[in-house]
């Protein structure tokens, strides 16, 4: 099937379009709510060959494709349906948004709702950057082409207009993005929040104007010797202190409209609503949000930065170990903020190689179940495993997760045991990445400098090799043939 022919399968077996509340999609995963998930044929789904996993949570389902497909199939989707982003024709108070903070309108799934707080933030949090990951990555590897261009220049293997033309090309398309970061997350925020969206990107703009460095000298809170420890300088707060701004404009925006007559609308509710939130945004929230953000990264130096290393390796092992389970969770959202504040204040991220390991420790544990499988001939393990493994290379777990290592169970602990060996080398040896998103094989370009990329590679086979070994050792034959 094409993804249109893909599109139209899903959404005649998901009830069609009259049953579904909204669509969207994340890196790997077409991701919808529906009004009676008892009209969803999940199995009917899951044989069509282009489908890898299907996910429910009570009526949220979460259709695996892939990389790409599933950002293609999700535009057909749409498309089919009628819907436009994560909006629908329900109304606002009973709308279910696509990443878990959603109320109910239907007393039976209601009741079976469990909120957990964490969660729901985290999928809040995943809803402003999923959108942005295409950008994120490619201005990743723009920036590391770029750095690696300008290794090669200064050690002289390489030199000429043409490569210093090239890198200041590549530096200018990846900084492009990432340059303006917080400008983009306002923006994504205020849709999340429900604010206008270029007046969220103003408050995310707002805390990179050159004018904050001036008004934090006029009142005495900046520190001219070391300005990265200012109360209040340019960028202070990073994404944390926009997300927050940005929710204060969406409240305050809010409330003025509802107030303001229909002829002054439209000149006195923005300017209003971005002088109160400026106010605040400058005076407050930048200066409370760069203290928790510069607590989280004093905090995260002294166990991803550690020249201690006996600290890089438990530290590496345990972080690497324990990813799978929050992904499991849903949990992992929730990091995508510890990514973006180490981009911003480090210039790389340490933290998302450390945790690409674990994608590496199933495919090694998947492999070890295959050899047993064949052993044993269980087929059907054999086929799903085999159908599996090159999505696992490529950095898309969940064909193996959900279909071999967690429904075996205690795979998906020597998987992550696995797993942990590769993080610590990787923690080790200081990797840091110019981005983040698919983690396997495919990430390696998004490594920084050469000896980033090699020892990110050395991880994934550590991964892969220890995820094996453990598994192989660790699981009975018994057990792979009574797998269903």
């Amino acid at each position: 099937m094409n993804n249109r022919e893909l599109a139209v399968f899903i959404l005649e077996k998901v009830g069609g379009k009259q049953n579904v509340q909204d669509a969207a999609n994340c890196m790997t995963r077409l991701r919808m709510h529906v009004n009676n998930p008892a009209l969803v044929g999940i199995e009917e789904i899951k044989e069509a060959p282009e489908v890898l996993s299907v996910i429910t949570n009570d009526n949220y389902f979460q259709i695996v494709l892939g990389p790409g497909k599933a950002q293609k199939v999700t535009d057909e989707f749409k498309d089919l349906t009628g819907l436009t982003g994560t909006d629908t024709e329900i109304p606002a108070d009973e709308k279910m948004n696509l990443d878990g903070d959603w109320k109910s309108n239907k007393a039976g799934v209601k009741a079976q709702q469990k909120k957990n707080p964490f969660k729901d933030f985290a999928n809040m949090i995943a809803s402003i950057f999923v959108p942005m990951l295409p950008a994120i990555i490619a201005a990743g590897l723009f920036n590391g082409f770029g750095s690696l261009i300008g290794q090669l220049i200064s050690s002289g293997t390489i030199a000429g207009d043409f490569w210093t033309m090239s890198q200041l090309v590549f530096n200018l398309i990846g900084g492009s993005f990432l340059g303006y970061l917080v400008i983009y997350t306002g923006i994504n925020a205020a849709k999340v929040f429900g604010a206008t969206p270029a007046m969220g990107g103003m408050i995310g703009g707002i805390s990179i104007g050159a004018n904050i460095v001036t008004i934090s000298t006029m009142l005495g809170l900046y520190n001219e010797e070391i300005p990265l420890n200012s109360i209040l300088t340019t960028g202070k707060g990073g994404v944390v202190g926009v997300i927050l701004g940005v929710w204060v404009l969406s409240i305050v925006e809010k409330w003025i409209r509802k107030r303001m007559p229909d002829l002054l609308d439209l000149i006195l509710t923005p300017f209003l609503s971005l002088l109160i939130t400026g106010l605040l945004m400058i005076f407050a929230i930048m200066p409370v949000a760069g203290f928790v953000s510069d607590w989280l990264v004093d905090g995260l130096s002294l166990l991803l930065n550690s020249s201690n290393p006996v600290i890089s390796v438990i530290s590496g092992y345990v972080l690497a170990a324990l990813f799978l389970p929050m992904v499991l969770l849903g949990l992992h959202q929730g990091l995508i903020p510890i990514y973006t504040i180490q981009l911003e204040t480090m210039g790389g991220i340490s933290l998302f190689p450390v945790l690409a390991m674990a994608g590496a420790g199933q495919v090694g544990a998947a492999i070890a179940i295959w050899i047993k499988a064949k052993k044993v001939g269980n087929r059907k393990m054999e086929k799903i495993i085999a159908g599996a493994l090159p999505a696992g290379f490529l950095g898309v777990g969940e064909p193996l997760i959900y279909g071999v290592t967690l429904p075996l169970g205690k795979p998906f602990i020597t998987a992550g045991l696995g797993a942990g060996f590769g993080g610590a080398y990787v923690m080790l040896t200081h990797v840091m990445a110019n981005a983040f998103g698919p983690s396997g094989l495919v990430a390696i370009p998004l490594m920084q400098g050469t000896s980033g990329m090699l020892n990110f590679f050395i991880g994934l086979v550590i991964s892969y090799v220890a995820g094996f070994i453990i598994t192989y050792f660790g699981i009975k034959s018994s057990a792979v043939a009574d797998a269903k």
